[in-house]
């Protein structure tokens, strides 16, 4: 917490921002095939992962509501299905957060790096030229 003698950060005046060429810049980053790859494999672990799991909690809710039988089945002592399968919810959405982590670590992170160094290259060049 600040004390009572901080100061708020200064807050960037006019033409700070942005420049159009940065948003040139940004645009042939976009259209790049380096950005294209990047975009295909986020989408290739986020798209299916996304739908195991919602398929994965719809069945648990199906279950619950229409097979209230087998939910009910007990496991040991008091524990029953249900209640497994309910925890098994939470260890699965664990489970899928650390590999995305290690995917975007391994093959989201080189190419994200890569694309923001040719930014911030672009960037101070276009500094260094005014």
């Amino acid at each position: 917490m600040a004390g009572p003698d901080a100061r708020p950060e200064p807050r960037p005046g006019p033409g700070s921002g942005p420049t159009v060429a940065d948003h040139r810049e940004y645009t042939a980053i976009a259209r790049s095939e380096e950005f294209g790859r990047l975009r295909r494999r986020h989408h290739g672990f986020a798209f299916p992962w996304t739908i195991a799991f919602l398929a994965w909690y719809l069945l648990y809710v199906v279950c619950a509501n229409w097979a209230p039988g087998l939910m009910s089945t007990k496991v040991a002592g008091n524990v029953n299905v249900a209640l497994v399968w309910g925890l098994l919810q939470f260890l699965s959405t664990f489970v899928i957060a650390f590999l995305y982590s290690r995917h975007a670590r391994r093959h989201l992170d080189p190419v994200a790096g890569e694309l923001n160094d040719r930014f911030e290259n672009a960037r101070s060049q276009q500094g260094a030229t005014r």
